[in-house]
């Protein structure tokens, strides 16, 4: 996880902190590009790198990286871009450098030599000619052994390497360890070494020996060193001085350096450091005392620094180029204006990437080019692209995205889940989804000698009694099961005894313990793997067995009426086309075929499937021109892959890889946004992917993860989603003793409009369109369709325009100056308007009083009285 946020506060004073889920392991470093102040670069013991386009810290970050690089050499520990050249990054893993170009096709340029030990730090000479590192060096004598971490940082303008060491060293013969930290040149001419004595520091011996960890440099354009620890230290390396110091009032986690373009020049700000705490970051700046600050520009102060322009391309360095990025003015008049230009269409990346184009590849490929400070405020790591840019343009440098990358799984509320569900069978067979429902109601298996099934209806929701409940008893134990797509009281339940029974379930649920089945089916000689009713014609059932056979059977008649042959061994999954023409199989032999039940026996198209034994699933996608199984490789990793149905024999034309766990993922399609949505049982994440019919054919959304891990995730009709809530899917997903509603929405800002981009006209898949003997004999059909919209919502693509909002104000207004007498004016105007006109009525005037009589008789009274009188003045006059 990677938290963002702006080096100045935005239009509403506040920090903007938002967070990407970057990495499935620990982030280990992180770079930011020196000529696209969007463009991240991550990497990870995950041991992959990862480059991401980031957006102002006030809008959603993107949820997929724009580029993936797997080196495939193990944990990577450090990625630094190159200084002058463009899609080229310095890549290491535990004891190798790599040299990355992102447009190449064949893996790394080169792969350095080995250290002898773990590799600690990386960095490249500013003109990007050469490359030093540094590792963790271990030496053991006689008198003990050395342990030495160096940091590794070239000096500005010098041939010259900062070397920040921290050295523990142990002398067994006298037990006595001491701990010191040193900062050393290295002249890589000469090959010697200068040491800064500890004892010419602004600081203590001692207090610096107790303190325990790494010294952070960095280095700017002034020749100027910074090392932090505790304090933060400055060092001006023509004389080794020091320059300053500051005390920070935390212990410091980390240290970086704002760019000079974004240093406030005009108030003599010379360095900006950010200290990294364990609960903020600190802005320490760094000025020169002037007497006209704030109102000229001192350029003695300011040599020309590198621009945001790359001199040349990765190809180009790699040839032997030493072309140098052009330097820019800090003065503010002179600073280049940005420069906005067409990206290029970029060639496939190589085979451990993953997307299409380059977003390295020239020094116009930035989408958004590098703002000033003075005209942005100092949000630096924004990202606001041109209004003039096409989306054409924007696609092409990105890549396609999907309207679906930000959806959100939700947990619905308790008042909806079943609980107290005891007993629960959560060792089904691989080839079975663990429990399937309706609309109407939820089939689970039970732990249960007699392979009985819980019936609950999903209109009674709440905690379940301790009582036993009414079963379904098969007798057998229970291999797969299914609700008949068109009839919500009919369940097919497949057994070990190879039979499969239909059930009928009362209306209103099960009121006592069912025995005897509406039908049995039998013609299989071995246990059942798994069952499917067909999606158009009623009473349609196929079924697959262990005796490598496939069958269709009619449920009007009771009768099989079909034998698929042609399997060598286990059937891991079946499918029915869309049109329910075609059947796809998936087999434990390697090969996926597909069927024409109705024209012969055998498959009419083979091909090779995955790798791995373990299990997988097939399921048609993009209106039938492609099928999608998942399964295992060869590894044992988990992975999608995609077929064509017109070219099965060629292989999967795209396939991604998941990761590494037991379980087979189970796919649910949506054939209206072509949404796949998968999870395992025993899962605990579930995986998002938007099917498109062109490269890269997988783009990854948002996951999904549950508190605990769920045995199965089961899909609802398209008529549950709840439209005003944008959402696309709603699932049931079983616990160990719960049922609980899932529903996966997508954020968008006018949920008041119906979406009718993302809600096109839904199937009536829940009534049939021919029946059994119909499709039989040939005929075929297809479900009407219906829209979601209801009557009182309003189309978005309706929805009236909004004028735009400039987010920031033009500069005019900053720029405009006023002249003395103006300012004079405005100040004479409000002193008046303070003290009021000296004929207006004073402010007691207006309250209201008591007539004089009031006051005497009251005060008479009060003398007859003998009582205290408040009103003495008055009295004596009368």
């Amino acid at each position: 996880m990677l938290g963002l946020s702006s080096v100045k506060p935005g239009s509403d004073g506040q920090w903007a902190v938002t967070q990407i889920s970057c990495h499935s392991d620990l982030v280990t470093d992180m770079d930011f590009s020196p000529f696209d102040e969007s463009l991240l670069a991550t990497c990870s013991g995950d041991e992959t790198v990862k480059l991401w386009r980031l957006c102002d810290p006030e809008q959603e970050q993107p949820s997929t990286p724009e580029l993936t690089l797997r080196p495939g050499q193990g944990r990577l520990e450090l990625v630094h871009f190159h200084p002058t050249s463009s899609g080229l990054l310095a890549v290491s893993t535990t004891n190798s450098p790599l040299i990355w170009d992102t447009n190449r096709q064949d893996g790394p340029l080169a792969v350095l030599e080995q250290h002898s030990d773990q590799l600690q730090s990386m960095s490249w000479k500013r003109d990007g000619s050469l490359l030093a590192s540094s590792c963790k060096v271990r030496t053991t004598g006689t008198c003990g052994s050395c342990s030495v971490l160096m940091c590794l940082l070239w000096v500005s303008g010098h041939q010259l390497l900062c070397v920040p060491l921290f050295v523990f060293i142990n002398v067994s013969s006298y037990c006595v360890q001491m701990r010191s930290r040193e900062v050393r040149l290295w002249d890589s001419r000469k090959e010697t070494l200068w040491l800064i004595a500890l004892k010419s520091l602004p600081l203590s011996l001692s207090s610096l020996k107790v303190r325990a960890g790494h010294l952070l440099s960095v280095c700017s354009d002034h020749s100027l060193l910074s090392i932090s620890s505790p304090p933060i230290l400055f060092y001006f390396l023509n004389s080794i001085a020091v320059v300053s110091h500051c005390l920070t009032d935390t212990s410091t986690r980390g240290v970086a350096m704002v760019p000079k373009l974004s240093l406030d020049v005009m108030s003599c700000e010379v360095m900006r450091l950010l200290q990294l705490t364990d609960s903020c970051i600190v802005p320490i700046s760094y000025q020169v005392p002037r007497k006209q600050s704030g109102q000229e520009f001192h350029d003695d102060l300011y040599p020309d620094t590198a621009g945001t322009t790359p001199a040349m391309s990765a190809e180009e360095w790699w040839k032997g180029g030493n072309k140098q990025v052009e330097k820019v003015s800090l003065q503010p008049d002179k600073r280049p204006k940005p420069k906005v230009t067409q990206a290029k269409q970029m060639p496939d990346l190589a085979p451990g990437c993953s997307t299409s184009s380059s977003p390295l590849s020239t020094p116009s490929s930035s989408a958004v080019p590098s703002r000033s400070p003075s005209s942005t405020s100092g949000l630096s790591s924004g990202f606001l692209p041109s209004p003039s840019q096409s989306a054409k343009t924007i696609q092409s440098l990105l890549g396609p995205t999907s309207k679906y990358r930000h959806i959100q799984g939700v947990v619905m509320h308790r008042d909806t889940h079943i609980t107290n569900m005891r007993g629960l069978n959560l060792t089904t067979p691989g080839e079975c989804d663990g429990f399937c429902v309706n609309r109407q109601r939820v089939a689970v298996p039970l732990a249960i000698s007699g392979g009985q099934i819980a019936i609950f209806e999903r209109s009674q929701p709440g905690r379940l009694p301790e009582t036993a409940l009414p079963t379904i008893q098969n007798s057998v134990n229970v291999v797969d099961f299914s609700w008949d797509p068109f009839d919500t009281h009919r369940l097919a339940v497949a057994g070990d005894d190879a039979k499969i029974r239909v059930w009928l379930v009362p209306q209103g649920g099960l009121k006592e313990t069912l025995t005897e089945p509406e039908l049995i089916l039998q013609g299989h000689t071995e246990k059942i793997y798994s069952i499917k009713f067909h999606p158009l014609a009623s009473g349609l059932l196929v079924s697959s067995s262990y005796d490598l056979t496939v069958k269709l059977w009619n449920l009007e008649t009771g009768e099989q009426v079909k034998v698929l042959t042609g399997h060598q061994d286990q059937v891991f999954g079946i499918a029915w086309s869309p049109d329910g023409k075609l059947l796809a199989t998936v087999c434990k032999d390697g090969k996926v075929r597909i069927y024409d039940p109705r024209k012969s026996t055998a498959p009419v198209q083979e091909g090779p499937g995955p790798e791995g034994p373990r299990g997988a699933r097939v399921v048609w996608v993009c209106e039938g021109k492609y099928l999608l199984v998942s399964g295992f490789d060869s590894r044992s990793e988990r992975g999608l892959y995609l077929y064509s149905t017109d070219s099965l024999s060629s292989g999967a034309i795209a396939s991604v890889k998941i990761n590494v766990s037991p379980s087979t993922l189970i796919p649910f399609y949506d054939p209206d946004t072509s949404v796949v949505i998968l999870t395992g049982k025993g899962d605990s994440r579930v995986h998002i992917y938007e099917i498109v019919p062109e490269e890269p054919y997988f783009i990854e959304c948002s996951s999904f993860n549950s508190p605990e891990p769920h045995k199965g995730l089961a899909f609802l009709p398209k008529t549950e989603c709840n439209v005003r809530d944008v959402e696309i899917a709603v699932g049931l997903m079983l616990t160990k003793t719960t049922i609980e509603p899932v529903a996966f929405r997508v954020p968008r800002v006018k949920k008041e409009f119906f979406q009718d981009d993302m809600y096109t006209d839904t199937a009536v898949w829940w009534e049939p369109a021919l029946t059994a003997s119909a499709w039989l004999s040939g005929s075929n059909g297809q479900h009407k369709k219906i829209s979601l919209k209801p009557k009182d919502m309003t189309p978005v693509s309706e929805a009236p325009k909004e004028a735009p909002v400039r987010k920031y104000l033009p500069s005019s207004v900053y720029l405009e100056e006023k002249t003395d007498e103006q300012k004079k004016e405005e100040l004479l105007s409000a002193m008046v308007a303070k003290l009021g006109n000296m004929d207006d009525p004073l402010p007691q005037e207006s309250f209201q009083g008591v007539d004089e009589d009031e006051w005497v008789s009251k005060c008479d009274r009060t003398v007859f009285k003998d009582e205290p009188c408040s009103c003495i003045s008055d009295v004596r006059s009368t």
